[in-house]
């Protein structure tokens, strides 16, 4: 049986808008690591003296340990409190960020790089902060803005990287990074509130074992897959392991009395179908940065690549992270009105509306900026209206880990996006100057397939039961039943 936590109810902090602020910021900076390595791909087997095999690991690396320990971290925060969970995420970033700047083997690095995946799990546990600290009038904004942090920080991310990357030793992308992690630490430690746990559950170690295995296994299938093959032995070989692996998980969160994932919670239709809505959302906000720049940087000889330089494509893409910044808060007050299920689907509508706009968007830089533009609005509102729908759904106990699972279906969403955008613009090429190069039919290809994926979020949005405000769960009443006895 689950228990309800007992512990006293948490402060509402003074400054709201300060707390928001500093949590934003810091999942702003934590979805930074995403595309730090962006300008050194091409790079890295001459910088660390290896294959490009070998040195896809230092992206693979993060990828992992972020979808790895945002379920495991977020279910962390709901039993010992957000606030000491979220200063270890920011001092293992930080650690990893100093190891990755101080190294140029290639152990070292994948190693600092997975620690460096350990700030993704600041994002759901902000938004349990956020849910528990800040005025109810205010929280929805709050939480919207928070989770679009993840696509503010990936847009403006490559400009700010090709910059430093341009202009200093590639050490230095790191070296910023570690400054950042530091800073999110002592904000953490100094402005967020105590939040007493939420959950008086214990720690299932076999659940947080098996998650982090079946996890692994799919995400390693999925990122690799093209390169190691399809059909390979060992790509079939992990996705059936994911399979059995998860089935096993499954069997035992079933039966443990506190299990790390509560499935009877995440089947719920409402959070099946967030969860689900998630994926796709998160495949399209993946594809544009596939895309595009492709466009942009591809040589003037192809009839339709731009000619732009790495700095100067990310200064066109630049603005997408700030339309998305600026479309959070709109969503929040369309969300207060209409309800969140409603800005999910006009987020993804302007989504699918906008990849398709894309198809005739592509003959110079300022239309690929207006296409990139209309897609992060789109993005922006959907993912503003993720937390809100999540919440609703399932006990204050799990906000953390239910807001974890959900940032894992974003990121599953984004690896599958990589891999099969990927795959569709390696496989539809044209040579230029002895180099193949995606073609214009493989561009015009992945913009509709974006567009699809956008438009079957809008579909599963659909099937999201309506609901107007949050309504109290069984856990919650029992708690104030708790409390309100004498």
């Amino acid at each position: 049986m689950r228990r309800p936590s007992t512990a006293p109810e948490p402060t509402r902090t003074r400054h709201p808008a300060v707390l928001v602020a500093v949590l934003a910021a810091a999942g702003i900076s934590v979805s930074l690591m995403q595309t730090l390595m962006i300008p050194l791909i091409p790079e890295l087997p001459s910088l660390l003296g290896t294959s490009a095999a070998n040195a896809s690991w230092t992206i693979t690396a993060t990828l992992l340990m972020a979808a790895v320990a945002t379920p495991v971290f977020g279910r962390l925060g709901d039993l010992y409190g957000p606030k000491p969970i979220l200063i270890a995420c920011a001092a293992l970033l930080t650690l990893g960020s100093l190891l990755a700047a101080t190294t140029s083997a290639l152990l070292p690095l994948i190693v600092g790089r997975a620690l460096q995946g350990f700030g993704m799990p600041i994002i759901p546990l902000g938004i349990s902060v956020l849910r528990a600290a800040v005025p109810p009038e205010k929280v929805g904004a709050a939480m919207g803005l928070m989770s679009s942090s993840l696509g503010v920080g990936g847009a403006m991310g490559l400009p700010l990287s090709a910059v430093i990357a341009q202009n200093f030793d590639w050490h230095m992308l790191f070296w910023v990074s570690a400054g950042l992690g530091a800073g999110a630490l002592v904000m953490f430690a100094s402005l967020v509130p105590h939040i007493p746990a939420s959950s008086s559950d214990r720690l299932d170690p076999l659940g947080a074992l098996g998650l982090a295995a079946g996890l692994a296994a799919l995400l390693l299938a999925i990122t690799k897959g093209s390169g190691w093959g399809w059909t390979s032995a060992v790509t079939l070989g992990l996705f059936a392991a994911s399979a059995v692996i998860f089935v096993l998980f499954g069997f035992w969160q079933l039966r443990v009395p506190s299990p790390t994932v509560d499935l009877r919670t995440t089947m719920r239709r409402p959070v099946l179908t967030t969860n689900a809505a998630s994926i796709a959302v998160g495949f399209s906000l993946f594809a544009m940065s596939l895309i595009a720049p492709q466009i942009l940087e591809l040589p003037i000889a192809t009839g339709y690549g731009l000619g732009q330089s790495l700095l100067t494509t990310g200064l066109w893409m630049a603005p997408g992270g700030l339309a998305m910044m600026l479309a959070s808060p709109m969503a929040a007050r369309i969300a207060a009105a209409r309800g969140p299920r409603f800005t999910l689907i006009v987020g993804s509508v302007t989504v699918a509306g906008g990849y398709l706009a894309g198809l005739w968007l592509m003959n110079s830089a300022w239309q690929l900026c207006v296409f990139n533009v209309v897609v992060s609005i789109g993005v922006g509102f959907a993912f503003s209206s993720l937390p809100a729908l999540i919440n609703a759904a399932v006990p204050v106990s799990e906000t953390a880990a239910a807001n974890g699972i959900n940032a894992l279906a974003r990121s599953l969403g984004t690896s599958i996006s990589s891999a099969v955008i990927g795959a569709v613009l390696a496989a539809m090429t044209i040579t230029v100057a002895g180099h193949e190069v995606p073609s214009l039919a493989g561009l015009r290809a992945a913009l509709v397939i974006a567009a699809s994926a956008a438009a079957v979020a809008a579909l599963i949005a659909l099937a999201i039961p309506k609901s107007g405000a949050p309504a109290e769960t069984a856990a919650d009443l029992a708690l104030a039943t708790d409390r309100s006895a004498p």
